[in-house]
């Protein structure tokens, strides 16, 4: 039993306190952010900003990567 309850002790700490977790936080309050605030200012139908909240990051990613891949390739000259 000791060994059983140390090793989903150990799991928590390590998934609860890191950062990943805190990035998932940090996604699923953005978007649920972006989704009200996109329908509270262009009064977009739910669907609609839901679909905004999720792609409109996902381009962002995307953005980013290619930015600091350029980025990296300048400063490396």
């Amino acid at each position: 039993m000791e060994i059983k309850e140390g090793v989903f002790v150990t799991l928590k700490k390590q998934i609860v306190g890191s950062s990943v977790s805190r990035a998932i936080v940090y996604t699923i309050g953005h978007i649920i952010i972006a989704m009200s605030c996109n329908m509270v200012i262009t009064g977009a139908l739910p669907e609609l900003a839901i679909v905004d909240a999720i792609v409109e990051p996902l381009i962002n990613g995307v953005w980013y990567y290619m930015l600091d891949k350029y980025w990296t390739s300048q400063m490396k000259k």
